[in-house]
């Protein structure tokens, strides 16, 4: 065994070697890249593994997994690396949209989803996102994010080739498949899990295993508790007594990255589901992936090493997959996830938290702020914007923006789960509360869009509400994702509470099955179903056809005296784009003054109809409007 060497060039040369083991002189393609990657790669492993004496080898080996991953990619794959190679901002685009469902409850088995291909064109959809799909524990299994299996598709969904065939035909309608990679811990039935608990010497350093309470208790004096429902602190006791760290569920164990074994195994599940056809891989719970003693081990150095070793394999392997992150930590550190060469996308959730918050509180300021303030990102990058997703809503904002505006976060944080699960007077939510934690009084909230909006409750403006919430993530700038169901107005479903696996779990209550009968309504504009079916149509075709909307174009702030009143302009080379949106209840009127900027004639983009600015704009209650204005 030998450590990484002080001289690069003795250490490349090994994993040179171990790539020309795999391919031989047959990757040219390979070998250009690998070139290009080495050197930062080492300088990766150095800092992550450079204390081990089995370095070298280790790097060596990583190499040698992406050349047989290369190897092994389908032609089809191949091309599609180099038309993004050449095109590298292609999901910058206007056109892109986003759709997220899980197959089970949306279309039954993979071969249902197949069956949907034509909606979703109808739709506009260019990226897809089917929630975890791989084997998994019977009962609760977290949704599927706890992993028994990245090889094999839970059997009642279909089978990976299912799955390769599905993202064939997806590609060939010009939609991206994405997926879940849940790589910060895998289920207690995983392969390496049984084989680490047994003690087989190759994996019982793939998890942190203690033998008493000594470390965990050390551990647990700075890390904070996250599921408490589940079990309390960060640690699960093995039935011989010992202990494994678990950060979730107590069938969730995290894996040990400080183990380059880990790494490279990993990096090789990556690589698999690359090959099956995988465009975007979703990178569940980044900010845990790295343990340090003495740490809330959260967001840590190592987390963006790791993300940026695992960007360069995928590089060497397959060049056109992205990296999405899911980070629901402090804006500040959100926004340290998302480079070229660390994830390229991320969720947005201070932007769909503060949509929600907006809403309940009638004003937008908060909103405001964070998209003046939050919302840039670096070139090369894009957020994916969401009203709700499968997971809770958390209020993950910062409390020292909400402190200039006069908010105090603990107790409106409390109001907002108050509001939206229906305990505060006049309310026009109907949530559900998610891991309510007695000892702090933190919560967060579930439900469907319409639920959450007003609609179940029979509210007048729910209906303007949710079209409202997708407008801001249709404008804003990225890819905005639809939980598919909410287009059509979807309801809570409350039988989860009957369901022994999903009872304890709120969530569910969010993740209905797919309803026929408002898909088969959603071109009949007498019911709910049509109608926001039509509004969201119009949104979507107007945004595809304004390439202001374009990610890499600038959000630039529009301020009006109503803080009710949300306003940005995108702005492209020779035209804008001004968004307004109302959370208020009530009409207000934009002053001409406000609007003297802009010459008189505008354009309403949805609607294509021509709009005076003269007199102002009357901009209703729940109400949004895209205009193309021209400076005055």
């Amino acid at each position: 065994m030998t450590r990484l060497s002080p001289d690069p060039s003795v250490d490349l040369e090994a994993a040179r070697a171990a790539a020309r083991a795999v391919l031989g002189d047959a990757g040219p393609a390979f070998d250009e890249r690998l070139t290009a990657t080495l050197p930062e790669l080492h300088g990766l492993f150095a800092q992550l593994y450079g204390d081990r004496d089995d370095g070298r080898e280790a790097l060596a080996e990583v190499i040698a997994a992406a050349a047989a991953g290369w190897r092994d990619r389908p032609t089809d794959l191949k091309q599609l690396d180099a038309q993004r190679m050449a095109d590298p901002d292609w999901f910058l685009s206007e056109r892109m949209l986003g759709g997220v469902c899980y197959v089970d409850r949306y279309a039954g088995t993979l071969a249902g989803i197949r069956a949907q291909i034509p909606y979703f064109q109808e739709l506009g959809l260019t990226y897809l996102h089917l929630m975890p799909l791989f084997d998994s524990p019977e009962g609760n299994n977290d949704g599927g994010y706890a992993v028994s299996s990245y090889r094999k598709v839970d059997p009642p969904l279909g089978t990976m080739a299912d799955l390769a065939a599905l993202s064939a035909d997806l590609r060939a309608a010009g939609i991206s498949l994405v997926l879940d990679f849940i790589f910060n811990h895998t289920s207690n039935e995983h392969e390496w899990a049984r084989k680490a608990v047994a003690g087989d010497p190759d994996y019982e350093d793939f998890y942190l295993i203690f033998p008493d309470r000594t470390m965990p208790d050390r551990y647990e004096e700075t890390v904070r508790e996250i599921f408490p429902d589940d079990h309390p602190g960060a640690f699960v006791q093995l039935p011989d007594g010992r202990w494994i760290w678990a950060t979730f569920y107590h069938f969730q164990w995290d894996l040990n990255y400080a183990n380059p074994r880990v790494f490279r195994a990993m990096a090789q599940e990556m690589m698999f589901l690359a090959n099956q056809g995988v465009e975007v891989l979703r990178m569940d719970a980044v900010a845990f992936i790295w343990k340090r003693l003495g740490t809330p081990c959260e967001s840590l150095p190592e987390a963006h090493l790791l993300l940026r070793a695992f960007n360069l394999v995928l590089r060497l392997a397959a060049p056109s997959v992205l990296f999405k992150s899911e980070a629901i930590v402090h804006p500040d550190e959100v926004i340290t996830y998302i480079s070229p060469g660390e994830c390229q996308l991320s969720y947005n959730p201070l932007q769909m938290a503060l949509g929600w918050e907006a809403l309940a509180t009638r004003d937008a300021r908060l909103l405001q702020k964070a998209l003046d303030e939050r919302h840039a990102l670096p070139p090369g990058t894009s957020w994916v914007n969401y009203v709700r997703s499968h997971d809770d809503i958390g209020w993950t904002f910062a409390d020292e923006d909400a402190a200039e505006l006069g908010i105090d976060g603990y107790p409106h944080r409390r109001f907002l789960n108050d509001f939206y699960v229906g305990r505060f007077e006049g309310t026009f939510s109907r949530g559900e509360p998610f891991q309510e934690n007695p000892k702090t009084g933190d919560a967060r909230v579930a439900g469907t869009t319409a639920s959450l909006a007003g609609i179940e409750a029979g509210d007048p403006g729910g209906e303007d509400r949710v079209i409202l919430a997708h407008a801001l993530a249709l404008s804003t700038g990225g890819i905005p994702l639809i939980y598919l169901g909410d287009e059509v107005g979807q309801l809570n479903d409350y039988g989860y509470r009957d369901d022994p696996a999903h009872a304890d779990d709120s969530r569910w209550v969010h993740r209905p099955h797919r309803d026929a009968r408002a898909y088969a309504a959603r071109h009949d504009e007498s019911t709910v179903a049509g109608r926001l079916s039509a509004r969201l149509h119009a949104l979507i075709r107007a945004r595809q056809n304004s390439p202001e909307f374009a990610a890499g174009n600038p959000l630039l702030p529009f301020h009006t005296p109503f803080p009710q009143v949300v306003g940005f302009q995108r702005v492209a080379a020779d035209s804008t784009i001004l968004v307004l949106g109302n959370v208020g209840d009530s009409t207000v009127l934009i002053e001409p003054i406000t609007l003297s900027g802009f010459r008189p004639d505008a354009t309403d983009i949805v609607s294509h109809s021509p709009v005076v600015l003269t007199g102002g704009l009357m901009l209703p209650a729940h109400g949004v409007v895209w205009l193309r204005v021209r400076p005055a």
